[in-house]
């Protein structure tokens, strides 16, 4: 019996590589170097899950070795930027407090007009910066609101298709 392996089937067609960001450096351990566990996890869980099927995963979390192999400022920024064009669609987790790196990659995903999936904590709209809250009028954006990450992933699949089929409507149209 002869087995041949198969490619699983993306959550959207077409859509080969999604970028995922989120808070990093601030949660980064100053006596370990790294990030501690419970940072890792949604990251982790959210690689895991868009790799099964079959997509690449550029985050920066898991290049830099959780922060043990940090890339200076020269280096990340055009890596982080060059990665986000080179998405099919962008996701991310803003953060509370706001992580200013997380809110500039949403900013070139923004302008690169690439489908944007936030994934923002369920009952803490408030603490998210307004221009995160009000990006949908500006870009083609997709919110999330979760309390777990493992049981918000049908959702935030549902979410990749509906941000990836605005590409083509006006920005605040849909």
């Amino acid at each position: 019996m002869t087995l041949t392996a198969s490619t699983p089937e993306p959550v959207v067609a077409g859509v080969r590589r999604v970028f995922l960001a989120g808070p990093f450096m601030g949660l980064v351990d100053p006596e370990t170097q790294t990030m501690p566990t419970a940072g890792r996890r949604p990251f982790l869980l959210l690689i895991e899950h868009f790799e099964k099927q079959g997509l690449h995963v550029y985050n920066a979390h898991r290049r830099e070795a959780w922060g043990a192999e940090v890339l200076t400022p020269e280096q990340c920024t055009p890596l982080d930027q060059t990665e986000i064009e080179k998405a099919d669609v962008f996701v991310a987790i803003p953060g509370i407090p706001p992580s200013p790196g997380t809110h500039i990659e949403i900013g070139w995903a923004s302008a690169f007009n690439k489908p944007i999936v936030l994934l923002m904590e369920e009952g803490r709209d408030e603490e998210y910066g307004f221009l995160v809250r009000g990006l949908g009028t500006v870009a083609k954006v997709e919110f999330v609101r979760y309390t777990d990450i493992t049981r918000a992933l049908p959702e935030i699949d549902a979410a990749v298709r509906r941000a990836v089929g605005r590409v083509d409507a006006p920005a605040g149209t849909t």
